[in-house]
């Protein structure tokens, strides 16, 4: 019974599996996203090889693990790179201001009065302002100038002026701000920086440069020289010897700073040996590219013996520890030659971008040369004018029969009076100098004597050199 039991049991197995060759039947997929077959259901679009290309493409542009741990290592790297070090961010702090920032900004309601009255508060705001300048001569109904600070006939023009307002809108304690901090003013640091009155005002002084006392004008930041070289040519307000640019007395001028002197020729030699008597450092060349009025180099100079000079060059000293701006400009300045010995007017914003705010002085200049900020000495000046209180005192001790302009000197912040009779007086306001009447443009009453001729022993005095 077993056997005949099992028997049918095992062929049926075995049947089982002689039937698997059979195509097996076809079951409906099953899922959540899978399409419901029906009636009006599409079928689904076959798959091609294109589609298979995308697919294997996408997958070889992904990245790997160790490719993401090697991009966020880079990352890291170039971000540590890119952080300033130690040593440039002691360099930045040098050149910050001492107790913070004192740069304001400026207000666009102008006047202290539309601030208040825009803003609907009984104070202004701490932004910088202005005040008009009302003159006997003034029609408000005119409105402003055009020309603003730059007005050269702010003494009879009838347009409004305008002013800064240093004053205070409302004191302190009336406000019950007594324990705050008023801001710092603008005051020199040191003995080579500007006072407020030179920053607005040129000044300049007719004398020989080889006897003049230069103990009395201070420290400067800046020192711009264009000697009379003795070159071998005749310039018109003669040459000055080896010997006596030498023995000029310019280290009283600087302790800290920097110096600019134009060489040419056989004088970049002396000019070096000068520089290293006087106790600089020779640290810098700049070079001056000459053009004529249309922007093209000058290729027939009237300088040089064996070529056909198209620069110059300024030599650049230092000496102490003078606060510079580094790296801000080019040691080439290309600009259109004009009068003889006339240098480009692009040195005098760069030598203010590189000290700013620092007194600067120019040796052997001439009238073009005088700019505001700036004291210009040289025997072709129209007289004396000074502006600086300490500076006139010291000049009048020095020299006690020399005029000096202007008889009543430009304060920092102008006072306005009210009366009719009030003299305006501006520090935007541009002095008119006098046409030049002498032979080397000074006053025609004081004989000029050149840099080339006269004793250098001779003491500067009234009708002499001034």
């Amino acid at each position: 019974m077993a056997g005949a039991r099992g028997t049918p049991r095992m062929m049926g197995m075995m049947g089982m599996a002689r039937g698997m060759g059979l195509p097996p039947l076809h079951r409906p997929l099953m899922g959540p996203n899978v399409p419901m077959a029906g009636p009006n259901s599409m079928p689904q679009k076959p798959r091609t090889e294109e589609d298979d290309m995308k697919d294997l493409e996408a997958l070889l542009s992904k990245k790997s693990f160790r490719e993401l741990q090697k991009s966020k290592t880079g990352e890291e790297l170039l971000d540590l790179i890119h952080r300033p070090t130690a040593r440039e961010t002691a360099v930045a702090a040098k050149f910050k201001t001492k107790g913070g920032s004192q740069l304001k900004e400026y207000c666009s309601s102008l006047t202290k009065e539309d601030c208040r009255r825009q803003s609907g508060s009984f104070i202004a705001c701490e932004k910088v302002h202005f005040r008009r300048i009302i003159a006997p001569h003034t029609d408000i109904n005119l409105g402003d100038c055009s020309f603003l600070d730059t007005c050269r006939h702010m003494k009879t023009c009838k347009y409004v002026h305008y002013e800064l307002d240093p004053i205070q809108d409302v004191p302190p304690m009336a406000m019950g701000a007594a324990s705050i901090t008023p801001s710092k003013p603008l005051k020199p640091q040191r003995a080579e920086y500007c006072s407020e009155v030179e920053l607005g005002e040129p000044q300049w002084i007719n004398c020989d440069i080889r006897n003049f006392r230069m103990d009395i004008l201070g420290q400067f930041g800046v020192i711009m020289a264009d000697p009379p070289w003795d070159i071998h040519m005749e310039l018109p307000y003669g040459t000055m010897a080896d010997d006596e640019m030498r023995n000029l007395n310019v280290p009283a001028l600087q302790t800290d700073g920097l110096i600019f002197l134009w060489v040419t020729g056989r004088a970049m030699e002396l000019g070096r040996e000068c520089l290293e008597l006087w106790g600089y450092k020779r640290v810098e060349e700049l070079i001056w590219v000459k053009t004529n009025q249309l922007q093209r180099i000058i290729r027939t100079g009237r300088t040089g013996h064996w070529l056909n000079h198209s620069k110059e060059h300024c030599l650049v000293g230092i000496k102490g520890n003078p606060e510079v701006n580094r790296n801000i400009d080019t040691d080439v300045v290309v600009a259109e030659v004009r009068e003889t010995s006339r240098k480009p007017d692009e040195m005098y914003p760069l030598l203010e971008r590189i000290s700013p705010r620092t007194r600067k002085l120019e040796l052997f200049a001439r009238m073009h040369n005088t700019h505001a900020g700036w004291i210009s000495l040289g025997n072709q000046l129209n007289g004396a004018r000074l502006v600086d209180e300490g500076l006139r005192a010291r000049f009048k001790a020095a020299y006690p029969n020399v005029e000096v302009q202007p008889a009543s000197p430009p304060r920092a912040s102008m006072e306005i009076d009210s009366g009719a009779a009030a003299q305006l007086r501006s520090p935007f306001a541009v002095t008119e100098s006098k046409p030049p009447a002498g032979p080397y443009g000074g006053d025609p009453t004081i004989p000029e004597v050149p840099y080339g001729a006269g004793t250098p022993d001779k003491a500067i005095a009234v009708g002499e050199s001034l």
